[in-house]
């Protein structure tokens, strides 16, 4: 065919002399995930004037910056924070009585200069104004602040908007006379000095003076949850509040920003007090809930997780859950903005949200803006870098049913800052990136999935003698491990593994069980030994001594008396890559921190199927720390770690850690146990010190979406799945003996789909135009040598997938090639072998 090139004005009218009547049809859209509600948390402090005019710009102000987010969802909230719920204690039920407000920058409650401080200048030895003059608040002008919030955001977003008041059991934001002056006797807690949180099981002294409750004055003896509830029934109604929200803890024991607390003093257990708290904290509930019958309840929880909450503070999570209390269950807390410490925040939120209330999600709850000390975290505290919103919007939960749930629900501390300013940029910048994690969120199990033993723990609770130990190392050491590289964001409770077998009995074949060693005769122990049997993986950790000895046969271990202390610690095969030092030898196992000493020993030395990760050694004495056994033929790889919680308490809000340039640190084992499993997650680094990376991996339309946080950039991620080099949509890597190397920035979200069997060599995988009729999208493999590529297609996406050797523009001369497709427990997936050079891959 002869081929004329006309100039532009001709070209035009050729086409014009032939109408175009072909329609490329667009691919089908992609369901973007519902949210319930979106949650904006802002102070007053933007309410500069009492008047409906200036009361209503500020209301739309408000809503219209979050608009890109709110349009995905079914209703908006505002959560208010007024002061610290002091208005809600010191409601007489007059209207025109002024508010004690929170419009300060830092402590208005100090009581004296905070150490290193003795000229007060710092914001935790004093209270500043926001600004001059700020305005009288009245609880009328409240009630109008409310109302308008109703009005004008149903006005600007379209949606049903709900108002929630707030309650702190400490002083952090107004100043509060009826916590450190009348009734000092309901704070119990030590959390920022002593005699500073409200204890929720509490009672007050007799008080004469009339509360809106209460109006001929408070009773001697009265109990605080009594008071509180009455209280609340009273202001919520009057000033038109539809919720509640217990913050920092309350309702859920008495030291909740301390690891101590009433069962441990961060040197022993006293499981004497068990039943009496637990009743207590049970009670608060009940006694508020039969004064303040109907409205919602919401919760911000502990700093801590479900098992470190019920061995330090006797909390009955799962009554609390169970009683029909009309509540929320707790958020992911905040405080990984402050202390870094992702993995007790990623602990915790998964730990709370194993089981829920009967009918209810779990919420996620993002930090941008401080209205009370002088930060705002998206600005500072992470640098606008959004590895907090990417990694707990990883974690998924497994129901009874065997549906991956994910959260319902986006809350925003706050919208607005210090100094009551409602920056654009913020907003401008945060929603995109929650919306692409919502947008990737979970819709199957991941890689590792935690069976976490809830009932197990709870049922301690009203156990004679428990082992409080065990939940408290068991928590504790998660956490450790997920700070230190091992990935994990899917968790199950025991009761709901057992149930979502029962409905889908392959639903965990293609995944890593990770689990405390079960409980001889247990229910869960049955169900593991069937997993194994049916060919299945699993990384059990903990304490061995409550094993059955069948499973300790397969394991491939027995007793021996415990051993405490320091141990030599031998690495038979070591993951990461250290350029100077190595890790320590040396390890410290504390048995009050790690649920007992060292018992397991080898059964039989020369068992081929076992390959020993490390060992522990003291003077003549050797203990297994970790090791790995293939039960083929037929039945699957199960690994074990004893675990060491490499931590110990110092004092203060926290464990402290072992110092890593002089100490072992017992999780690590964790990720070379995995590694055994046929998933490496490890580093090459130049210095023990450098913080390791911190990974979650997603599955979601049968592709793996990864997310981490860098503390330091100079440390590389090295990856290999059971399918080969994970090859990160964008990213050039460096294969070093089949691995994909990475140097990530300090927060990152990637898909992948394409996985590579090759030595080494510099492979990139891209996304490239489709510009076909019939297409949905292109990607491109460049620098394959005789490589195996496994393919795992988008299944939402409906039609075949297409593969090209060395093909170019415009993709329709180059052959297809022939793959394989298999269907199994990781997905469905094509395979193509020794392929060199440029892969292009359509769907």
């Amino acid at each position: 065919m002869l081929s004329i090139c006309l100039p532009c004005n001709d070209r035009h009218a050729a086409a014009a002399a032939e109408p175009v009547t072909r329609v490329i049809q667009p691919p089908q859209p992609v369901a973007f995930p519902k949210i319930q509600r979106v949650v904006l948390e802002m102070s007053c402090k933007p309410f500069t004037e009492m008047n409906e005019q200036a009361i209503r710009a500020v209301c739309a102000d408000a809503f219209c910056g979050w608009l890109p987010l709110i349009r995905h969802a079914d209703s908006v909230a505002v959560m208010l924070w007024v002061a610290d719920g002091s208005e809600i204690l010191d409601y007489h039920g007059q209207m025109d009585e002024p508010i004690e407000w929170g419009r300060y920058i830092g402590y208005p409650n100090a009581k004296g200069a905070a150490s290193n401080d003795k000229k007060k200048k710092s914001l935790h030895s004093a209270a500043y104004l926001y600004r001059e003059n700020p305005p009288t608040i009245t609880y009328r002008d409240l009630a109008l602040i409310v109302k308008t919030l109703k009005q004008v955001g149903g006005e600007v977003t379209g949606k049903p908007v709900s108002v929630g008041a707030t309650f702190d059991p400490g002083g952090e934001f107004a100043q509060s006379p009826f916590k450190y002056e009348k009734h000092n006797e309901i704070c119990r807690g030590k959390t920022m000095g002593d005699g500073t949180f409200v204890c929720c099981y509490a009672t007050l002294n007799a008080d004469p003076s009339p509360y809106a409750g209460f109006p001929q004055g408070i009773p001697q003896g009265t109990p605080f949850d009594t008071f509180f509830g009455r209280q609340s029934q009273n202001f919520l109604k009057d000033l038109g509040f539809d919720y509640l929200w217990f913050s920092n803890g309350l309702g859920f024991g008495l030291e909740t920003w301390s690891t101590v607390g009433p069962l441990f003093d961060g040197k022993r257990f006293d499981v004497s007090k068990a039943a009496d708290i637990r009743g207590k904290i049970l009670n608060f509930w009940k006694a508020f809930r039969a004064e303040c019958p109907d409205y919602p309840i919401e919760t911000r929880g502990t700093n801590f997780s479900a098992g470190i909450d019920a061995a330090s503070n006797a909390v009955p999570l799962r009554d609390i859950y169970r009683s029909g209390f009309n509540m929320e269950p707790p958020v992911n807390s905040p405080w990984a903005a402050l202390n870094g410490d992702f993995g007790l925040e990623l602990v915790g939120f998964m730990t709370r949200a194993a089981e829920l209330p009967a009918g209810r999600g779990f919420p996620f709850r993002y930090y941008i803006h401080d209205p009370w000390w002088l930060n705002s975290p998206w600005l500072d505290r992470y640098e606008r870098e959004p590895h907090d919103i990417y990694l707990p919007l990883s974690v998924g939960r497994i129901n009874a049913q065997g549906e991956v749930e994910t959260p319902r629900s986006i809350s925003l501390l706050t919208i607005d800052d210090s100094f009551g300013r409602m920056p654009e940029k913020v907003p401008n910048e945060v929603i995109p990136h929650v919306l692409i994690a919502l947008e990737d969120c979970p819709d199957q199990p991941g890689p590792t999935v935690w069976v976490y033993p809830f009932d197990e723990q709870q049922d301690m609770l009203h156990e004679r003698n428990p082992r409080l130990e065990e939940p408290f190392f068991g928590d504790w050491f998660m956490r450790a491990a997920i700070n230190n590289g091992f990935p994990l964001n899917t968790i199950v409770s025991t009761r709901n593994y057992l149930a979502s077998l029962e409905k889908k009995p392959n639903l965990y074949d293609g995944v890593v069980l990770v689990m405390v060693v079960p409980r001889v005769g247990s229910p869960m122990e049955a169900a593991l030994l069937r997993h194994f049997a049916s060919g299945g993986r699993a990384l059990l950790y903990g304490p061995a001594d409550r094993a059955s000895d069948k499973l300790l046969e397969l394991l491939n271990l027995r007793l021996e008396p415990p051993i405490a202390g320091q141990f030599t610690i031998e690495l038979r095969r070591p993951l990461d890559q250290l350029e100077n030092k190595g890790y320590s030898d040396k390890m410290q196992h504390r048995e009050t921190m790690s649920a007992g000493g060292c018992r397991e020993v080898l059964r039989d030395p020369d068992d081929s199927k076992t390959q020993v990760i490390a060992l522990a050694s003291q003077e003549s004495n050797q203990r297994v720390a970790a090791l790995a056994r293939n039960l083929s033929p037929g039945g699957g790889i199960i690994a074990w770690v004893r675990g060491t919680n490499s931590n110990w308490y110092k004092g203060g809000h926290l464990l402290t850690p072992d110092n890593p340039t002089k100490w072992f640190q017992g999780d690590l084992l964790m990720r070379s146990a995995l590694d055994r499993l046929g998933y490496r997650v490890a580093v090459r680094k130049s210095s023990v010190a450098q913080r390791n990376p911190i990974t979650t991996i997603v599955r979601h339309n049968n592709g793996f979406f990864l997310s981490g946080f860098t503390p330091n950039t100079n440390v590389e991620l090295r990856l290999r799945f059971p399918f080969g080099a994970p090859l990160l949509l964008g990213l050039e890597t460096e294969l070093v003996e089949g691995q994909a190397c990475y140097r990530m920035p300090p927060a990152w979200h990637r898909e992948c789909r394409v996985f590579v069997l090759q030595a080494d060599g510099e492979v990139v995988c891209r996304e490239v135009t489709h510009e076909a009729d019939g297409l949905t999208r292109r990607m491109q493999i460049e620098g394959l040598m005789n490589a195996s590529v496994c393919f795992f297609p988008d299944t939402s996406v409906p039609g075949p997938v297409a593969m090209q050797l060395n093909s170019v523009p415009p993709h329709i001369h180059a052959p297809l090639l022939d793959y394989q497709t298999q269907d199994d427990s990781f997905g469905r997936r094509m395979t193509l072998e020794h392929v060199t050079s440029k892969l292009l891959i359509s769907w």
